[in-house]
């Protein structure tokens, strides 16, 4: 079974080099692996793409040996572990404000005995069976990942239990819906407020922990706090930037 590289990284208590994509650009996956990205948050809450492609794009992953965290558009048990099965290294689940949700989710994704995913043992994961002897499912259970999403006051106040829940490998703060929650809600908590939190439960519990980190300086900030999951670097914000660089070229150019 393809070992991940992310867990590589946190076990050896070390930064992941992680970008994000969230459109069907296989050419994508190469260059981030090309540059020395450890794996690519391929979102599919807010992007849509059809099973197929989401297989397809998991191929790539496996040809250009890159982790994959899926962020699912899904709670569905047998569709979660079913991204697994075509080859994701990991599932990002968004909207985790309970622990109650936490160890549904780790039954949901992790075999037993830490839950109770269904067994194939015929997808790409495990080479298409050829690689799924005995000691697959053990295999499977070391080498994917579980990230949970702190995106409300709640999930901040339950943060300590969430972390503690066996099976989830990470938390990842989603500041975007997390800050809107804040902002419409009568509350004491702040922002970073609430990374300080995370931080502190994922430190006692012995989790990763992260973010989206838009610029060099918030990466450094988020890596001194002890963030080892940063998400920098992605296809959305690639386009934007190179298309304005572009536009730039072509008034000078053309003297507009």
């Amino acid at each position: 079974m393809r070992k991940s590289k992310t867990l590589a990284k946190l076990r050896a208590n070390e930064p992941v080099r992680m970008c994000a994509l969230g459109h069907f650009i296989p050419a994508f996956i190469r260059h981030a692996a090309h540059f020395g990205y450890d794996c690519i948050w391929l979102d599919l809450e807010h992007r849509a793409m059809s099973d197929r492609e989401v297989q397809a794009l998991l191929a790539y992953f496996h040809l250009f040996d890159i982790d994959c965290m899926l962020r699912p558009p899904t709670l569905e048990k047998s569709r979660l572990y079913r991204y697994l099965e075509d080859g994701a290294t990991g599932l990002m689940i968004p909207h985790v404000s309970t622990a109650e949700k936490a160890r549904m989710l780790v039954d949901a994704v992790k075999f037993p005995p830490l839950g109770d995913r269904g067994l194939d043992g015929a997808g790409l994961d495990s080479d298409f069976i050829l690689s799924g002897g005995e000691g697959y499912t053990d295999e499977a259970n070391c080498e994917t990942f579980l990230v949970v999403q702190i995106e409300t006051p709640q999930a901040v106040a339950n943060v300590e239990e969430i972390a503690a829940v066996e099976g989830v490998d990470g938390l990842f703060v989603g500041p975007g819906d997390l800050g809107l929650r804040i902002k419409k809600t009568e509350t004491e908590l702040t922002l970073d407020a609430a990374f300080e939190q995370v931080a502190a439960a994922a430190k006692r519990h012995g989790k990763a922990w992260g973010c989206p980190g838009g610029s060099k300086d918030r990466v450094q900030q988020l890596c001194k706090q002890g963030a080892q999951l940063i998400a920098h670097g992605g296809d959305f914000r690639a386009f934007m930037r190179a298309l304005e660089q572009s536009s730039s070229e072509l008034n000078d150019a053309y003297g507009t």
